[in-house]
């Protein structure tokens, strides 16, 4: 193998960049030339597409975002569009293509290896809703970001006596608000992995609002409601004064945390390695601290999961 191919899709993650600097360094290691695929699979179609060397990832690695910049592509969903993208990349002499990315993105990286055109997929997302791997690139970031929110509105909820409903992102995973909210203290997780009791929920606030409590904090998974929608409906349970805060794309950005970075370089690594080995349409991902790999439509069949041990230990110390 000579020529590579790196691209980032779907929605950005902290640590993205420093696995493309990891794939990049790996590739050129071994004395394979690497070739970034700008915008993802829309640049695939367009050619959008440059050789990159060691200086092109210089100083990236504690950026967040992506510097191969990521987009959505209809187009890539159709045969003739991917039909479109390899050709683009044999037209350049590139033999395979590492995808850094969430469900979205994995989707596309099996689609080109079934066409013929080996892919290994990275999971890049803050999500932490890829299977085969305990975590992905930028959910620790994320959920830091969150925390760093929550103990600021904390004070703020304390100097005023109010309820503060907290909205947070993950699409339809609660791993953002579960960590998040076990690790800031929240008094109430709403996950879309369990159902939630209303009655419950508002004898709770109520029982620390009579033993003295200031204030309390909701986290709520966006994959369950708006935070909107629930203010409405603890307010209604229980005349407390309530405030929203939706963090929304905050929760992308900012400089990836260590283990991402440490993370991201491993997994990006790995990446390299099995198309060294002669390996394509495979997923990287980390179990038990140590670096795996599983096949990639494998990976997408099976749907993630979540630890409700923690969910459990949340309840049990909010009391």
């Amino acid at each position: 193998m000579k020529r590579i191919g790196v691209l980032t899709s779907g929605g950005d993650s902290p640590g993205m960049n420093a696995a493309i600097r990891a794939v990049v360094r790996k590739a050129i290691f071994h004395n394979i030339e690497v070739f970034g695929v700008y915008g993802g699979y829309s640049g695939l179609i367009s050619g959008n597409i440059k050789k990159l060397e060691l200086g092109s990832v210089g100083d990236i690695i504690h950026r967040g975002g992506t510097v191969l910049f990521s987009a959505r592509c209809e187009e890539f969903k159709t045969k003739e569009g991917q039909q479109k993208g390899i050709e683009q990349l044999k037209n350049k002499g590139i033999e395979a293509l590492v995808v850094i990315g969430g469900d979205g993105s994995y989707q596309g990286a099996k689609a080109l290896t079934e066409l013929g055109f080996p892919c290994i997929g990275v999971p890049g997302t803050i999500d932490n809703d890829i299977a085969g791997t305990q975590y992905t690139i930028g959910f620790d970031t994320a959920i830091n970001t969150v925390i760093d929110a929550v103990d600021k509105i904390r004070d703020t909820a304390t100097s005023h006596e109010r309820t503060f409903i907290i909205e947070v992102m993950g699409r339809n995973a609660g791993d953002i608000a579960l960590w998040a909210g076990l690790a800031g203290g929240a008094e109430t997780i709403l996950i879309p992995e369990e159902n939630y009791n209303m009655d419950e929920i508002a004898q709770r606030l109520m029982k620390g609002h009579e033993r003295g409590k200031r204030h309390s904090i909701i986290i709520v998974a966006e994959g369950v409601a708006t935070g909107m929608e629930f203010a409405k409906q603890v307010e209604e349970a229980t005349n407390f004064d309530t405030r929203v805060s939706v963090l929304g794309h905050m929760q992308r950005g900012g400089s990836p945390t260590a283990f991402d970075r440490v993370l991201a370089s491993r997994l990006g690594a790995r990446a390299v390695e099995l198309l060294l080995e002669g390996k394509g349409g495979r997923a990287v991902g980390v179990e038990n601290n140590q670096v795996v790999d599983h096949n990639l439509s494998e990976i997408l069949g099976i749907k993630h999961t979540i630890d409700l041990t923690l969910y459990n230990l949340s309840k049990e110390l909010s009391i």
